[in-house]
C-alpha cells in the first residue's frame, strides 16, 4: 500500500510538472526602462491572443513584432534578435511568400499615448513546439516607432525598436 501511495505522488509531481502554460502576462518597457504596461498572452483555438494595456507611447500608428530572442536590454533592443520566423518566410502579413510567425497587425497608440487592443497571432503558440513561444533562446514582443509597411525586407521599414517586453514562463 505505501508503495502505491508513493508511486502516485510521483506520477501527481511529474504530471505537475509539464502543465502547459495558457496565459501569461508580458511586461513592456521603454528604452530608459520605463514600465509601459501589460500585455496578456492567451492561447486560443486560432494562435495566441495578445490583449495590449499600454501607455506612454507616442501617438499614431506603429508595428509591433515577436521576436526570436527574450533580451530586451534597452536602448536599442537589438538583442531581441530578428522576427520569431520558425518556417522561414518572408517578412510581413502583405507579402505573398510571407509572413514570419511573429509579423503582427500594426497598433495605433492614441494622443494620450495609450493604446488597448486585441491581435491574434494566428502561427504561434504556447505549447510545445516548433512554433512555441517557449524556444530555447525565449522570445520577445518588440514595438517599433513607425508602422510596418507588411512588405519590405527584412523587417516592414518600421524604423527604430521602442518597446520590448520578454515572453517568459513564471
Amino acid at each position: 500500500m505505501k508503495k502505491i501511495i508513493i508511486a502516485t505522488m510521483i506520477l501527481v509531481l511529474a504530471g505537475c510538472a509539464n502543465v502547459e502554460v495558457t496565459k501569461l502576462e508580458v511586461e513592456m518597457f521603454n528604452e530608459v526602462g520605463d514600465s509601459l504596461g501589460m500585455i496578456i498572452l492567451q492561447e486560443q483555438s486560432s494562435g495566441v491572443k495578445l490583449s495590449l494595456d499600454l501607455k506612454g507611447l507616442s501617438p499614431g500608428v506603429h508595428g509591433i513584432h515577436i521576436h526570436n530572442s527574450s533580451k530586451c536590454k534597452g536602448p536599442e533592443f537589438k538583442d531581441a534578435g530578428d522576427h520569431f520566423n520558425p518556417d522561414n518566410k518572408e517578412h510581413g502579413l502583405l507579402h505573398p511568400k510571407g509572413a514570419h510567425a511573429g509579423d503582427l497587425p500594426n497598433i495605433i497608440v492614441e494622443d494620450d499615448g495609450t493604446v488597448k487592443a486585441e491581435l491574434i497571432a494566428p502561427k504561434v503558440t504556447m505549447k510545445s513546439g516548433k512554433k512555441s513561444l517557449f524556444t530555447k533562446d525565449g522570445t520577445s514582443i518588440v514595438i517599433t516607432e513607425q508602422q510596418d509597411d507588411g512588405m519590405t525586407q527584412p523587417a516592414g521599414d518600421s524604423g527604430a525598436r521602442i518597446a520590448c517586453g520578454a515572453i517568459k514562463k513564471k
